[in-house]
């Protein structure tokens, strides 16, 4: 099954109050493996950039200036989503954006139910723990030491590792995998300590035992083996 994993960046929080969004990263996984492509893209928000959204992606209006409008690049974005479920931690707030791009394009809106959310998916997972990206890559062993602000494509990546281990993909087996190879080694190295030979010891009775065994005998009234 073909799914995108996605993330977007945008000027705010909110698209209804003239918020925009400026980046778009896309990964994409068949079977819950990531075939190495991606789509990426910067867009230019026509109005300035909030020092608080700046601080968490790094993004400025004078980066953003000469990049293409959302409008000009959006059918190349629709290509590569095609139909597939699309991926996203917290995915309302990513498709309530997105979907406000396409409105304001005139084009149909991706439909909610193709919406996977890893932060729904997280919290029946491990109620009352912590369900950011950066808490579930630490959960995970997932490498995000090179993560130093936001960035769309960055975060689709590491979400995708998160959402292979959010459904339980890869890691059971590798685990499975890991014992059964630390058990078949164990197997194979095992080497029997041999001590010194002993001889077998003598077991027959002696010609005096015999004879000591059926004087008992004969001195036991009515026994029964001779009923």
């Amino acid at each position: 099954m073909r799914e995108i994993v996605f993330d977007t960046e945008t000027t705010g929080l909110d698209p209804h109050s003239g918020d925009r969004l400026v980046e778009i990263g896309c990964v994409e996984m068949v079977n819950r493996v990531a075939t190495g492509k991606s789509y990426h893209a910067y867009f230019n928000p026509e109005r300035d950039m909030p020092l608080e959204a700046e601080q968490v992606h790094g993004l400025s209006a004078a980066f953003l200036s000469d990049k293409p409008l959302f409008k000009d690049t959006v059918q190349e974005l629709l290509d590569f989503l095609g139909d597939a479920p699309l991926v996203a931690h917290n995915a309302q707030f990513d498709f309530g954006f997105l979907n406000w791009e396409l409105n304001a394009c005139g084009l149909a809106e991706v439909g909610i139910d193709r919406m996977v959310d890893t932060l729904a998916i997280a919290r029946r997972r491990h109620p009352g723990a912590k369900h950011s990206l950066d808490a579930l890559c630490t959960r995970y062993g997932v490498d995000r030491s090179h993560r130093v602000k936001h960035g769309a494509l960055l975060d689709a990546e590491l979400l995708a590792q998160v959402y292979v281990e959010l459904t339980g993909g890869r890691q059971i087996g590798l685990e499975l995998s890991a014992e059964v190879e630390e058990v078949s080694t164990e197997i194979r190295s095992f080497q029997p300590r041999l001590g010194k030979f002993r001889p077998p010891r003598p077991h027959a009775p002696s010609a005096e035992e015999l004879a000591r065994h059926k004087e008992l005998l004969e001195s036991i009234d009515s026994p029964l083996w001779h009923n």
